[in-house]
Order: structure tokens, then sequence, then C-alpha cells
């Protein structure tokens, strides 16, 4: 310890200054730092914290408070360890530089909630028996009971003592028990709470593939094994309760027995007895409290040592990028790069030599899974350099391929920190396309933006992270294929007005990865990689005079003899527009879904081509600089007041006043009404057995003495061991039936609230944040599995401690019933007031504890975003921020505690006073037994009443936990998944017929309706793509054939079925879809196909050979039981996409939903994919969101949506004959 404290800092306890800092996970001395006393600093005014190290906070100033010592003004001395503010001010702090990999997000909001709150019940226990609020200094306290023992008994004292050391072998061993126990509890707890946030993270695809049930059940399996866990937990902790009631007792017994038997002179008269019992009462508080502290230190300890292995774990080299010094005239270089995601994992880089001039435009190219983000995470110090050297110098952009967008207002997504300038973000939205789209969100750019982003679509996501990035003003800009989300015609405008040379980043340094070959020639040059190693590099012209790969595969795109048009094709396009088709207000954002970067035909090329030249030959300026919508001054950017117009997701609310009684009685009979009356029966019989025994006791003074010495005494101690033991007999049985009990009800209760969010709309999701059903799940659930029964049972023993307490006084000095009354309204005032306080600051700190989760989790998921944009520290300050108001409504709760110790130690000290002073009073009536039994009753009554206030608020407060779970469980819930009476016929549907008859339908009541009097009809094996512009309707069309929304009015019907009679699941399982963001689920990739097994090897393997990831499969060495990691974070977005892929082959249903499925796939993968889907899907019906519009051209018929409703509907060629909308974009693609 010593030495510990002079490598890290200095070392004066717990009340000085204990700062170590540890790099790399390493101990001070390069050793692993495994010594808990590494991680308990203690930072400023007391708060005792575990320091994080240093290379892992977001900055190298020390991360926050680890752990806070809340009662650190109350007791200096106590380690108050206050669990709130644990991961939730440090890790922020902490996760700075740790690589956020596979299943490191679940991972951490799993230590988020659990691990921490053990250590406030540590605190609480510590507290409890050190300090047993003011009543008695344990210390002290022990060491005068035993010398006032020594001197009242003599050497007898000593049995007891020894029978007390006897007993501490036993705790360790119960404690080691519980420890393997509650290791084994943590590991499943962990893994049920990290299912559940992906379960939560990706509910539209389960709703969609009908998936609920079987993860429901791989749910309720770890809920099973934890549950029992949890029950031989109780139950051996039950059986040591009869040791614990038995041992204060026996402990008297024996001292007793050897006082009586070792000279027969001893006689046991009332003084002797009852002062050794009072004093005995004294040893008796922290021998009780001793199971408790050790359950809870066990605990703690697991949770430590969780904590410590995520502290102690590799972190990000910040020294890996060269930030400082540079080659001068270059932004970026790499010399001799090689790059891992893990140091245990093969390098995904090899070999890299780049060199990035400054201003430079670069586009970065390649196949899927060849290494391209991870080049860009590369050079954001993302990623483990094994060997190399990596410089950039200036400020950093970084727009990722999946867009994170934070809960907040779309405003403050664009400014991520930075000061408004109105004219620079006037600018950077008109560049990023996003005018039109603030239009029709409901509050302008203050509509707050749900959790995820989940009410932008996805290209409005990827405009916005690009719009962050534009208005940033950095040196460097690193964007990760930002145009594949962005429909193609948003693409071109981003690409001209943006990131191309006339954009509004050109002069600055930008590396694009990019899919779209249509903007190379306007690079200045071109990375080409290949198996994470760079193949060829140069500029455009050059890369295609080398005639390798890579310009053999732009000529099947883009035939030779028209190259040299390309460079200018989109300009001359432009020239050639009508200006009213450019001008007018859609074209940011109208003719979306057309298509630039497709791989299209040879002929299309050619009439494209052909187009080109006769526009030029017509002279419309070439190169003219295309003219940008300007906004009239009623269109200026709106910062109004539509923040509240704009809100989504509604603050959690605080119940306020008492807890219902219906919630009592819920839990009650979630634990079993008869079960709850025997508990109540044994308490009864137990405290009757312990009256019996004191009673027995003062009549054993009483007796007579003859010749110096009491006769009987082998009787009056066999009667008083038969009533001590049968005492532990009933309390023993009493804990078991409330183990048992209480394992019960949150069996119960935990599959009511499972069953009811599985069940849960969509709508439920989109408004609520994830952390806040997490919440439900982890805090409420673990209060309910292991906080409320010990509760109860304590409640019990001090509320029958007290009233035996009170029935034995007034039994002896009848006079004490005079005060009785007074002194229970001065009680009962005491309590109320307490207890309002206390339940109310109880559900503050449960209310403004969800928004910390929901931040952390959003934090680490943007982690890398994060420290791009070198925002950590800011994060670190809103993480405080929230910690704070949470630790706000914790403190007032431990002073309103210390409040409350004040008041029953008056009404306490009163009931003694009273007590001593009738017994005086009456003494000439009374015999010293029954004084003495009173007194000793007396004396205890402190703590009972002090106790059971305690107890009755604790409860109050953690049933709020029950209140919580309830509400969670009782919300509205989608329609049955089978609905028996009306199920559809085997083998429907045999066509695949779709026809919407004037179906109109809104997101949620109130809002506004999304599609307006659909009526359409498509024919079975037809083949339809669905244009229009963002907001058109276009996914909620497919949405709504899902019924993930139901009908405002009208039907839809499939083979003559209205949808709306029969169940979700027997609907959604004949129904396919490859959604937008392509979701994948911690498991195996078998798992991920068919997590209900309902498809053999074969099958599989057939569809992964279709799915073109045969190769990568079986590549290696698990096979289909590859394990994918958290949202398929081990595998690129392509990747997961021809996983989405597959298992729309597996299911091979009548009817395909493609929603702009195509967006991250390079073209080669493309045209896989369109081919598979074209023999593989030929004789289904197909709906395609298109994104890029070549693909759609050979389609039966298209189908134009505007504002809701159907615009146009025909074929592809008889629209292009009409010239209207769908005309309009064709020729903008070129493809008219």
């Amino acid at each position: 310890m010593e030495e510990a404290g002079k490598a890290g800092g200095t070392t004066q306890g717990f009340s000085g200054t204990w700062e170590k800092r540890l790099p790399r996970g390493r101990g001070a001395a390069g050793c692993p730092a495994q010594a808990p006393e590494a991680l308990l600093p203690e930072g400023p005014a007391g708060h005792l914290r575990l320091q994080l190290p240093h290379q892992r906070l977001l900055q190298a100033d020390p991360g926050p408070a680890l752990l806070h010592q809340s009662a650190a003004a109350q007791h200096p001395d106590q380690v108050y360890l206050q669990p709130h503010g644990p991961l939730l001010v440090g890790l922020p702090g902490g996760w700075a530089d740790v690589p956020v990999l596979h299943d490191a997000v679940a991972d951490l909001t799993t230590l988020l909630p659990l691990h921490l709150c053990d250590w406030a019940e540590v605190s609480y226990w510590d507290h409890g028996c050190h300090l047993q609020e003011g009543q008695l200094e344990q210390g002290p306290g022990e060491r005068l009971a035993l010398g006032s023992l020594q001197e009242n008994l003599g050497p007898s004292v000593l049995a007891g003592v020894a029978f007390m050391v006897l007993l501490i072998p036993l705790n360790g061993a119960v404690a080691v028990k519980m420890r393997a126990f509650q290791v084994k509890q943590m590991k499943l707890k962990d893994s049920r709470i990290k299912l559940m946030s992906e379960i939560l993270n990706g509910i539209k695809v389960l709703k969609m593939y009908a998936w609920e049930s079987s993860f429901l059940k791989q749910v309720e399996g770890i809920r099973q094994g934890e549950l029992q866990l949890l029950r031989t937990a109780a139950y051996l902790h039950a059986t040591t309760t009869f040791t614990w009631m038995c041992s204060p007792f026996l402990v008297t017994l024996i001292t007793l027995w050897v006082y009586v038997y070792v000279d027969p002179n001893n006689v046991l008269d009332a003084e002797k007895a009852f002062v050794s019992v009072s004093l005995f009462n004294i040893l008796r508080l922290p021998l009780n409290m001793l199971p408790q502290l050790i359950s809870n230190l066990t605990q703690a300890s697991v949770s430590l040592k969780r904590i410590q292995q995520f502290l102690s774990q590799d972190e990000l080299d910040p020294q890996s990028v060269e930030r400082k010094t540079i080659s001068p005239g270059y932004a970026i270089t790499i010399h001799s790069g090689t790059f891992t995601w893990a140091q245990d994992l093969p390098p995904t880089l090899h070999s890299l030599d780049i060199q990035v001039p400054k201003g430079a435009l670069v586009a970065v190219v390649g196949p899927v899974g060849c290494g391209k983000s991870s080049l860009v995470s590369a050079l954001l110090g993302e990623m483990e350099k094994l060997e190399g050297k990596v410089h950039m110098k200036g400020s950093v952009a970084y727009v990722p391929q999946q867009a994170w967008i934070q809960n907040c207002t779309l405003q403050e997504n664009v400014l991520f920190g930075q000061a408004l300038n109105p004219k620079r973000y006037q600018q950077t939205l008109e560049a990023c396309a996003l005018l039109a789209d603030l239009e029709m969100l409901p509050g302008g750019d203050q509509t707050e933006i749900g959790e995820k982003g989940i009410n932008l679509s996805g290209g409005q996501r990827q405009r916005v992270s690009l719009a962050r990035a534009v208005y940033s003003d950095a040196d460097i800009f690193l964007l990760d294929d930002p145009l594949s989300a962005v429909d193609s015609h948003v693409a071109k405008h981003i690409f001209d007005h943006v990131i191309g040379p006339e954009g509004v980043l050109a002069g600055k340094t930008r590396v694009l990865v990019t899919h779209g070959i249509s903007f190379l020639p306007q690079t200045d040059f071109i990375i080409v990689l290949a198996d994470g190693q760079v193949s060829e590099m140069g500029p455009y012209p050059a890369l295609l005079q080398r005639n390798s790969s890579f310009a053999n595969f732009l000529c099947n795109y883009a035939p030779d003899e028209d190259q040299g048009h390309l460079e200018d094709s989109w300009t001359a396009l432009e020239g050639a527009e009508d200006k009213e088709a450019l001008l007018i207000e859609d074209t940011l954002s109208n003719h979306t879904d057309l298509t630039d970067n497709d791989p299209v035909t040879y002929v299309v090329q050619k009439q494209f081509m052909r187009q080109l030249s006769a526009v030029s030959s017509d002279g419309e300026g070439q190169g003219r600089p295309v003219p940008r919508r300007h906004l009239g001054p009623s269109e200026k950017v709106r910062v109004t007041e539509a923040k509240a117009d704009g809100a989504l997701t509604q603050k959690e609310k605080a119940e306020i006043g008492t807890v219902e009684l219906s919630v009592f009685w819920d839990y009650a009979k979630a634990v079993g009404l008869y079960t709850t009356l025997a508990i109540c029966l044994l308490y009864v019989g137990q405290s009757a057995a312990a009256i019996g025994a004191n009673v027995w006791l003062s009549a054993w003074t009483n007796d007579a003495v003859a010749d110096s010495r009491q006769n009987n005494t082998s009787q009056r101690l066999g009667v008083y061991a038969a009533l001590g033991i049968l005492q532990g007999l009933l309390v023993t049985l009493s804990a078991m039936a409330m183990a048992a009990g209480g394992i019960q009800a949150a069996r119960v209760l935990h599959q009511a609230l499972l069953h009811n969010k599985i069940r849960s709309p969509q709508s439920f999701f989109d408004t609520t944040p994830s952390g806040r059903i997490l919440n439900r799940f982890s805090k409420d659930i673990y209060v309910i599995d292991e906080v409320l029964a010990p509760v109860i049972l304590m409640l019990l023993n001090s509320f029958f401690n007290a009233i035996s307490t009170l029935v034995v006084i007034v039994a002896s000095t009848p006079l004490f019933a005079v005060v009785i009354l007074p002194l229970a309204v001065l009680y009962t005032l005491v309590q109320r007031f307490y207890a309002a306080t206390s339940r109310q600051l109880k559900r503050l700190e449960s209310v403004s504890r969800s928004p910390i989760y929901s931040h952390f989790s959003e934090t680490v998921t943007g982690a890398s975003v994060i420290r791009a944009y070198n925002r950590s520290r800011d994060f670190e300050v809103i993480s405080d921020t929230k910690v704070d108001a949470n630790q706000r409504s914790c403190y007032p709760y431990i002073i309103s505690n210390r409040w409350l110790s004040i008041g029953v130690e008056f009404v306490g000290n009163c009931v003694v006073l009273f007590a001593a002073l009738f017994a005086v009073i009456g003494r000439s009536s009374l015999n010293p037994g029954l004084v003495g039994l009173s007194v000793s009753y007396s004396l205890q009554v402190t703590f009972a009443l002090n106790w059971m206030i305690r107890m009755m608020s604790d409860l109050e407060s953690n049933i709020v936990a029950v209140e919580r779970v309830k509400e969670y469980s009782k919300t509205v819930t989608e329609a049955p998944w089978v609905v028996e009476g009306s199920r559809p016929p085997e083998g429907w549907p045999p066509r695949g017929e779709v026809e919407f008859r004037n179906y109109s339908v809104r997101y949620r009541p109130g809002l506004d309706l999304v599609l307006r009097d659909l009526s359409l009809h498509v024919h079975g094996g037809e083949k339809v793509g669905i244009v229009g512009r963002t907001g058109a309707g276009k996914s909620s069309m497919t949405l709504c054939l899902f019924r993930i929304l139901e009908a405002a009015k009208g039907e839809i019907r499939i083979d003559g079925l209205n949808v709306a009679d029969i169940g979700l699941h027997d609907l959604r399982s004949q129904l396919t879809i490859i959604p937008q963001d392509p979701i994948l689920f911690s498991g195996t990739l078998r798992m991920n196909l068919d997590p209900s097994g309902s498809y053999s090897e074969e099958d599989i393997w057939q569809a992964l050979e279709l799915s073109h990831l045969h190769t990568f499969v079986s590549s290696q060495p698990a096979g289909l039981d590859f394990q994918c990691s958290e949202g398929g974070e081990n595998l690129s977005v392509g990747q997961r996409q021809l996983v989405c892929l597959a298992r729309a082959l597996l299911r091979k249903s009548r009817i395909l939903v493609l929603d702009e499925a195509t967006a991250a796939i390079d073209l080669e993968t493309d045209n896989l994919i369109q081919t598979t889907i074209r023999t593989q899907f030929d004789t289904c019906t197909v709906l395609t969101i298109a994104h890029r519009l070549n693909t759609i051209m050979d389609y039966s018929r298209v189908l134009v949506l505007d504002k809701g409703v159907v615009a146009e509907f025909d074929s592809p060629a008889n629209l292009i004959a009409a010239r209207g909308i769908f005309y309009g974009m064709a020729r903008d693609a070129g493809l008219a």
C-alpha cells in the first residue's frame, strides 16, 4: 500500500489524498492493477472516488468521481458509496479511450444500472453495523458491553464470547457459498439486460419478422436460471437466519448456563440477569447485522471486480495518430501502417502508404468488407496501430456510415456544441438539402429528434450528420459513405454543393468513402482498397489508363468512349434542365429516388450519353454555376417557440403522494395470499416465543433462594433453551416462506412486464427512450428480486419487536398505558413527515436516473464521433450534470434519515424514561424480575421503533419499483399474434395479390394522416417500384402492410383476405422485408438467420450461397456458429445487408418488400443482389422502395407517392411517355 502511494501520489488513508493513475490498465510498477486500493482514491471535498486510468479519460484531465461519499457531511469516517454516481459519472470519463467494439455497448449499459447499485447497499449496512443511527457507537459500545459483562458475570462471559468467535468461520463458509451464487447470478443478470437492450434496439425488425416468440423464450430461459440461483441463495440465507436468530440467544444461554453451573453459589437474580440481557442485546445488533453486511459485501466485491475488469482493459493509444507535425503540404500521411481492431485479431489493414495533400478531395473505393470504413477509423485513432506512422494535422469532422443522432433538437444536432452563427447555419442547411425537411417537421429545426433519430428517415439522419460536419468548419473531413443513405438526386445535390470541387467544403481536405462511380471523375485522386491493402492509387484518368481491375470495373458501367463526357456530365445536365424543374422548392429533396451512382445497363448509359451530347451541342453553357435556391423572408430558419410543438418523447413523470394500497395488494397477490398470511402468523408465533422466554427468565430470577442457591436450575435452563430454539425455528420458517413468495413475485412481475413490452406497438418504442424501459428491466426488477423481500422481513421483525415491547412494559407497569397515546401521536407525526419526504425523494431519484442511462447509452454508441470532434469533455460535463441532478435527490434522502434519527431517539428515550419512572413509582408492588424485564425491553425500543420506521419508508420507497413495473405492464398492446377463430388457410397467400382500399393511416393518435385514401391493386407476382420524395409515405406504406401501423380507415387485402382480421404473426410470417437498416443481434450467424430453428442446415447454406455470403461464412472457423457481435458490428454494413437478404431467401414468402435495401452496398454486390432477387423471387410479388431508379426500370409498374396520395401508377414506359413526375425523375437520372 505504501509503495502504491509512492508510485502514484500520496497515501493518507481515506481522509487524505490517495490518487493513483494507471496507464493502459497497468499498476504503478507495470504489474496488472488488481488491488482494489488502486481504484480507491479520494476526490475533492471528501468525495471518495475510483480514479480512472488517465489515458482512459476523454481528456488527460482525470474524470469525475466514480464513488460518491454522500454521507461524508455526517460521518466523514464512514465509506459511503453512492450507486448513481459510479459509472454514471465515471465511465464517461472511462470509456473515452476504450475501443467500442463487439458487445461493448450492451456490456457498458449493464455495468451501469446493476453493479453500481450494490455499492449503495454496502454503505447502508456498513453504516448500520458501525453506527446504529446514533444509538450506540459500536466500536466503543462493544468493548464497554464486554467489560460490563465481565464485571457482572465474571469469567462465565468468556463462554459466550468463545461461541461468538466460533460463529465467524461459519459465516465465512456461508459468505463463500453466497459469493459463488452471486457471481453466477450476476452473469445471468448481465446477459438478460444485454439481450433486452438488443431487443429494444431491434424491436421493429423482430416485429416484422414475427420473431418475438423466439427472443421471448431466450429471455425467459435466462430469467429461469437467474430465479433458480436467487431461490437457492434465498433458502441458504433463510437457513442461516436460524443461526442468526438463535446466536444472540444462545450466547446468553451458554453464558448463564456456565455462570450457574461453574459455582453452586452463583445466584441468578434480576440485577444480574437483566443487566446481562441488556448488555447482550448491545452485542446482538452487530451480530444480527453481520450476515446482511457479508451478503452485501459479497455482492459489492463481485461488482467491483467487474468494474475493475472494465477499467483495467486496454485503451486506445492517444499517440497512435501524430497531430502536431506533418510533411509540408500534406494534411494526412500514413507510412507502412498496419492496423487491427483488437490485439488478438489479425490485422484488418496492412502495409498502407497514403499521402493526402492539403485541400484534396480523395475517394476511397473497393468491394464490401475490404476495409474502407476501417481506414477512416484508423485515421481517427480508433484502431490498434501495430506498426507504421500516421500523421494528421488540423481539426477533424467525421460523418460515420450509420448516422449517429442525439436525442435533442435538430438544431442542437447540427450545432453540436458550437455557438449559433445564423449565416453559416443557414448555408449549412441549404447545402445539405435540409430546408424542405424543416418545412415538414412539426417544430422546424426546433423539433426534438427521438432516440437514435427515430423520427427521421435514413436519408434525413445522414444529412443531419453531414450538416454537423459542415457546420463544424474543420480542416479535415472524413466522410464514410454519407451519400449511400440519401436519395440519388439529393446525393448529387450534396456532392455539388458540399463535397465536390464547387461545394462549400472546397479547399478543405476531404476523404470520401463512396460506392458512387459518377462522382469519381471530380475527385483529385482515388484510393482503391482490396483485402485491407491499397491495390491502386492515383487520379481518375491515370487509373483508367492502367487497364487494371478497377479500370475494367469502371468500364462495365461507364464505357471508355464516353468517359470524357463523364466529368462534366452533371453540370451539363443541370444546365439543360428547365429552370422551374431545378429551382422550385422540390429540387432539393422532392424528386428523391433518382439515380446517378448505380450500375446502369450499357444501353441506358448510351442513351444517357447521347442525351448529354445533344444537350452540350445546344450550347446550354457547360460548367455554368448551378443556381442555388434562396429562401424567401418568410422561410428563414425558424428559431421559434416551436420547441414544445416539436417534442417527441414526454418527460417521465414521478408519481405524487402515498403509494396506493393497490400496489401493496398487487405485490401481495404476486407473493401469494396464503404465503403472506403464513408469514404473518409465523411472526406472531416467534414474538410469543420471545416474550415467553423472557417472562420465564423473569420468573427464574424471582425463585426463592435456599442455602445461597436456587433450585430447579436445570428445568429453568431447559425451558429457556427450548423457547429460544422455537423462536429461531419460527423465524427460519417465515424467512423461507418469504423467500419462496419473493421469488414467485419476481417471476410473475417480470413475466408480465416482459410479455407486455414485447407486445407493445411500435409507436410506444418510438416515443419512449430505451433507457426508461431498460431501467424497469434492470434497477426495478433488481429491487423486486433482491431488496423487497428482506425489507419486508425486517419490517415484520421490528414491528413485532415494538409490539412485544409495549405489551411487556404495559403488563409489567400498567401505569405506562397512560403515556402510550401521546408517544404514539408524536411517533406517528415523525413517521408521516419522514415517509412523505423520503418517498417523494426516492421517486425523484428514480425518474432522474433514466436520463443518465439514456445519455450514457447514446454517448457510448457515438463514442467515435464524439472523440473525432474532440467533444469528450463536454459529454463528461453533460453526464456529470445529469448525475448531479440525480444526486440532488439522493443527498436529501440521506439527510432525511439523520432527521428521523433525532425524532425517533427522542420517542425511544421517552419510553425508557417512563418505563423506569413508573417502575420506581410502583416499586412497592412490583417484583424485581418484572421491573428488569420491563426496563430491558424498553432499552430495545429505540432500535425497534427506529428500524420499523426506516423499514416502513424503505418498503414504501422500494415498492415504487412494483408501481413502475406495473405501470409498464399495463400499457396498450398491439393486436393478438394469433386469432384462433380467424386463421388464414394453409398455404396463404397463394398468389400474393395486394389491394389497398380507401386506406388512410397516421403514426399516432393526434397526428396528421401520412397516407390518405390510398386505393391500388397489385397483382400476384407483379414487381412494383415505389418512389416519392422524403415524407411522401413510402416506408409508411410498407409498415401498414405489416400492420406496424394500424388503419385509421379503409383496409388492406392480401389474396382477398382482410389483413386486419388475422393475427399479426399469421400475417407477418407470410411477408418478408429486407429493411433499410440491417439489424443483427449478438449470437451465432445461424440464430440471426433462423432464431426459431425452423430450417435445415442445407437450406441455410443455400440461402448463404445465393446471397453471396457462402465464401465469407465458410472461411470462418466456426462456420454457421460464427459469433456476430451486438448489432453485427464485426461485419461490414454491406455484409449485414447480405445477411438480411439471406433471411429473405430462407423465408421465400409470396410477398417481398425491399426498403431502400441497397443503400450501403458497392455496385458489384448491388448487381448480384438485384440478379438474385430477379431469379429467386421471379414468381413473387415484389414491392421495392426504390433508392436507385435503374433497379425498377424493368418492373411491371411504378407507384409514385406524393404527400400520402397516389400521384401516378403505371408501367415505367407509360409514365415516361406521360411526362409527369416520374418522367422528371427519370430525366434527372439520365434514364429518359
